[in-house]
């Protein structure tokens, strides 16, 4: 019991750290997940985490508590899950509580102005690691372009309802290899 609970309060520790330290969503904080959890502890394996991702976005909620309830519960069972998710909710919950108590007085100083817009600037970097470290390692096959290339064309230029996008897909690429199972080749 007392090795359970020292999981769970490295659970917490871990994905408190996570949420305290990234802004601008779930994907922003995949490549922190990635360094933390399966570099620096070793708890799942970097394809895992893959899994993870995909997961977590075919789940309702937002994605990094999805990842974290996932990856608490695969480490350490219930108690696990509600640890590393409490642990990545708590600091946002702090931050966005103290910055309603006053942003109003302070959104229109230039220096607040400015540290938005470096934030912003910080994701879109944190955003587009994630991209380029799925993107190495997803399959590389003529069927998994094509499903990259229609999904991004539906949901950035035809406003395509997201969810409908990942269960098409989903559903294309269990087609496409029970196809290639049936037919013996790879895809």
């Amino acid at each position: 019991m007392k090795q359970k609970l020292k999981l769970c309060l490295q659970l917490f520790l871990t994905f408190m750290k996570i949420g305290a330290v990234t802004f601008g969503g779930g994907y922003a904080m995949i490549p922190i997940i990635e360094n933390e959890i399966a570099v620096k502890k070793g708890w799942i394996s970097e394809d895992d985490l893959l899994e993870v991702v995909a997961i977590s976005e075919t789940t309702p909620g937002p994605i990094a508590i999805c990842a974290a309830t996932f990856i608490g519960y695969r480490v350490g069972g219930i108690l696990g899950a509600f640890c590393a998710t409490f642990g990545v909710v708590l600091p946002s919950f702090v931050i966005i509580y103290v910055i309603s108590l006053f942003l109003r007085r302070f959104e229109e100083l230039e220096v607040i102005k400015y540290a938005f817009f470096g934030i912003r600037a910080g994701v879109l970097a944190l955003l587009i690691k994630a991209v380029v470290s799925m993107f190495k390692k997803s399959p590389k096959n003529i069927v998994a372009y094509i499903i990259m290339a229609v999904s991004f064309a539906a949901v950035a230029f035809f406003s395509a309802n997201v969810i409908i996008v990942i269960v098409s897909a989903a559903v294309i690429g269990l087609a496409a290899a029970l196809i290639a199972g049936k037919a013996g080749k790879k895809l």
